[in-house]
């Protein structure tokens, strides 16, 4: 089993650096969920955007559907608390699918291409380069650094599967076959950065795929960046 140090080796010259990271991925939510009948369009405009190195795209699939006729195998309840987060963060009236959230701060119907793109070139333009972000995997374990940066935050590590297809049996999109991508199964804390280098170890939460995300009070993303 790794221990802490040799988890760390790698990583503390990277905690130690001065420098920002030059580019960093927009972080794009889609709240979606099996049972919704508008959710497929929005759940295949994730999948082309998967492809993208300069979005990461993770699916949260909300719990509230799954008493309307279907229950989504993938739904969360991180995933629904996560989305009422957001609807008082951004100052919405409620909460709805599929939403797409753009970076933090973007409220965007996801089913809506040209709103979603609009949405992307904002955050885009919005956007500042932040603290630099590495990781290493073993076994079990997981091991951050955070390089020295400006703000502060909370380190979010987040476990998804890449693509699964589903066979509705009811409700809504009962029939038809489902494949969606970067489906969310774990969300976790692990630590606040307050602008200093910062090393963690934790557990490896589920999911096939990893990203670490770093992410201000006000909703904004200040470094994101996929693992492996």
């Amino acid at each position: 089993m790794p221990t802490r140090r040799s988890l760390f080796a790698g990583l503390a010259s990277l905690a130690a650096a001065p420098a920002p990271a030059a580019v960093r991925p927009v972080v794009i939510e889609l709240f979606t969920s099996q049972g919704c009948s508008s959710c497929p369009p929005a759940d295949a405009l994730l999948r082309e955007m998967a492809a993208r190195p300069e979005v990461l795209p993770l699916a949260f699939h909300v719990t509230y559907w799954d008493s309307l006729g279907w229950r989504d195998p993938y739904s969360l309840d991180l995933a629904t608390t996560r989305q009422r987060a957001y609807q008082a963060l951004l100052r919405a009236d409620n909460i709805y699918t599929p939403q797409m959230v753009v970076d933090g701060h973007i409220d965007a119907v996801g089913n809506d291409r040209t709103e979603v793109a609009a949405a992307l070139r904002r955050a885009m333009l919005a956007q500042a380069a932040g603290p630099a972000v590495a990781a290493t995997v073993a076994g079990n374990q997981v091991a951050v650094a955070i390089a020295a940066g400006t703000g502060t935050g909370r380190v979010l590590l987040a476990g998804y599967d890449p693509e699964h297809q589903t066979k509705v049996g009811r409700g809504e999109n009962a029939g038809h076959m489902l494949t969606e991508a970067n489906i969310v199964r774990g969300l976790t804390d692990i630590g606040g950065w307050a602008g200093g280098e910062l090393l963690l170890a934790v557990a490896r939460p589920p999911g096939e795929k990893l990203a670490v995300l770093l992410q201000s009070s006000d909703g904004r993303y200040l470094a994101a960046q996929r693992i492996g």
